[in-house]
């Protein structure tokens, strides 16, 4: 607990706490402030504590945080930093740590001589986790003594007590989600490992702990390389294509940039970009200067050493981005994020300033490692002479006014209805079943594409080759979006694209071919919930004239409990195909009776690594991953 980072001046105290303004907003409409109440909700209250602690790390104060799960459903987050201050604050009337618990917008973050750069957007965090849980308690070690006070759903239930005594300083905060806010109370540990372990890394040296009481799990996360441990870590399943992990780091005007980068020998660009931790999911003028360097910073030593010849044309942004892992990581004392999910950074100045020092950085790297430089130059040539290649392939893919039906022949059975956000597109394993889906389906709004076999992995396939084969080149004219940075999600003819497969492992397989397709090349078409699994019944159970059906062997005795066993059949389904169309139409694609799930990607960290593991040419690690979660797999039938 004790602070070991000495020689900081302490000046954060109560007037550094600015009222900027309360609770009922908070309960009556928590979506506005922490994005939902399932369990992305739930597990955004943790990340508001810890980023928090991340704060006093990110100021000098702070290096040790850990993260408790306990047995009855609450979490305690401790820090070894400064403390929130304890002194009357002298607008309010009240001690600082209860103006930070309880008034919306008001905190440190505010004040830059309390905070230089902070990872809380609206300083609107840890008061939020107190308004939406059912109780809430704070321990601040501070001023040689220790503080406590406690909170009911955000009101404090008394004064702030001195309870004991201590050399120690830091903050003690446990918390219990609100039943009556949030859908679901149980926290998965992977999930707060993922963002406690990416925390570790951009914080080089910080220790992070998360234990967890439930199942007695207890991980440490301590990076002294940072960012460079962050990149290896991403690539640990992949072929380098140099040794060396190419990391720069610098300070400037407009705030901090870092950034560590390793090329592999696989196809996919693997970009990370992060803005005061904050992983900026849709890029922002961050992330453009560093495209822009790379680019620019090749290509000019391709000219200068005669890698590309006179009359080549400049290699690509997708040229030089394949197979590159890379880390971005900028800290600016006044973030302005947008787009919609405020996860872009909008800072102008940020382009030009990351730009320059990623493009300066790069260039005596690669002065300095001929070897390396050569290998890299040579890979992005050979993604641009695939990519002339793919070109006219890609021609035919390209969204036109009006699709053509000749492209895809006996394939898409379109739908009558124009508009896109009225339509879906099923993608179904099979002809027999694409047959038996086209008479079940509503004409008006659903269209149907069987997909013959399984089709390319594209994980192991250059683009020129993903393009030439013919499932996936019908798929994307389908969809009229165009693919990688031709991308556009306005282009989209269908706002519902749903997989269709036989519950069974060649199904499994298929529908993880055609995520890692859509992963890797049509990326917002996920991200922004297009994309969703049918979920056809496992059991039919007839009883006379009545028809009944089970998604799981749960359901299927919960049914025969109430119906009895006598005069009952039950027909276990082994694939699609064994529905007739009436059968479909009632159980999988009938809007009002139907299960789809909608996929979404809450860490793209995680993603990323799920498809390298399962799709990636190390068969070591899809074993190893596959034997840890084989208890977790459902309707699967093997």
């Amino acid at each position: 607990m004790a602070n070991n980072t000495p020689g900081k001046e302490q000046h954060y105290d109560a007037e550094q706490i600015q009222v900027l303004e309360g609770r009922e907003a908070v309960r009556r409409r928590p979506g506005m402030y922490i994005g939902s109440t399932d369990e992305r909700g739930l597990h955004h209250l943790v990340y508001e504590v810890v980023d928090n602690s991340i704060d006093e790390a990110l100021a000098g104060y702070c290096d040790n945080i850990v993260v408790e799960i306990n047995k009855d459903g609450s979490v305690t987050v401790t820090d070894n930093g400064r403390g929130i201050p304890v002194d009357i604050h002298p607008k309010v009337g009240k001690p600082a740590v209860e103006v930070v618990l309880t008034v919306l917008h008001a905190g440190g973050k505010f004040n830059e001589s309390a905070y230089k750069v902070s990872g809380g957007l609206h300083g609107v965090g840890v008061s939020v986790v107190n308004f939406l849980s059912e109780w809430l308690e704070v321990k601040v070690y501070r001023n040689g003594r220790i503080y406590w006070q406690k909170y009911h759903r955000g009101i404090p239930t008394g004064e702030l007590e001195v309870i004991g005594e201590t050399d120690a300083t830091g903050t003690v905060i446990t918390f219990k989600p609100d039943g009556e806010i949030f859908e679901d109370l149980e926290y998965k540990t992977e999930t707060l490992v993922y963002r406690l372990r990416e925390l570790a890394f951009l914080n080089a040296g910080v220790k992070i702990t998360l234990i967890d009481y439930r199942s007695d799990v207890e991980e440490v996360f301590q990076y002294d390389g940072g960012i460079k441990s962050f990149v290896e870590y991403l690539n640990r399943n992949k072929d380098p294509l140099h040794k060396e992990i190419i990391y720069h780091r610098k300070e400037g005007e407009a705030g901090e940039v870092e950034f560590a980068m390793q090329y592999t020998t696989g196809y996919s660009e693997t970009i990370f970009s992060y803005a005061n931790n904050i992983h900026t999911h849709e890029g922002g003028t961050h992330l453009t200067g560093f495209r822009s360097a790379l680019t620019r910073s090749l290509n000019d030593y391709a000219r200068r050493y005669n890698l590309l010849k006179e009359n080549d044309p400049n290699l690509s942004g997708e040229d030089v981005r394949e197979g590159c892992t890379a880390v971005l990581s900028v800290k600016l004392s006044e973030p302005q994020f947008e787009g919609q999910t405020k996860t872009k950074l909008g800072n102008s100045e940020m382009k030009g300033f990351v730009e320059n020092i990623v493009a300066e950085a790069l260039t005596i790297f690669l002065e300095e490692n001929p070897a390396t430089a050569k290998k890299i130059i040579e890979k992005a040539v050979q993604a641009y002479r695939a990519r002339e290649a793919a070109r006219k392939a890609r021609e035919l893919t390209r969204r036109k006014n009006a699709l053509e039906v000749s492209a895809l022949p006996g394939k898409l059975a379109d739908c009558t209805v124009a508009d896109p956000a009225l339509s879906e597109l099923y993608l179904v394993e099979g002809d027999s079943a694409g047959g038996t889906a086209k008479q079940a389906r509503d004409r008006q709004f659903q269209a149907i594409m069987p997909l013959r076999g399984k089709i390319l992995n594209v994980e192991k396939a250059r683009l020129d080759k993903i393009l030439n084969n013919n499932e996936i080149r019908a798929m994307i004219t389908a969809f009229g979006t165009g693919i990688g940075d031709e991308f556009d999600l306005n282009k989209a003819r269908y706002h519902k694209v749903i997989i269709m497969t036989d519950a069974d492992v060649d199904g499994a397989h298929i529908r993880t071919l055609l995520l890692t397709f859509f992963y890797r090349y049509m990326r917002p078409l996920v991200e922004n919930g297009h994309v969703y699994i049918a979920l056809p019944p496992l059991y039919q159970i007839k009883k006379g004239k009545d028809r009944y059906y089970a998604w799981s062997d749960r359901e299927l005795e919960k049914i025969l409990a109430e119906l009895g066993r006598s005069g009952v059949t039950i027909q276990r389904y082994k694939g699609l195909g064994e529905m007739d169309s009436e059968q479909l139409w009632e159980t999988t694609m009938n809007p009002e009776t139907r299960i789809i799930k909608q996929l979404s990607l809450e860490d793209v960290v995680e993603a990323d690594e799920i498809f390298t593991t399962l799709m990636g040419e190390k068969v070591e690690p899809r074993r190893e991953f596959i034997q840890a979660h084989a208890k977790e797999v459902t309707n699967l039938d093997v």
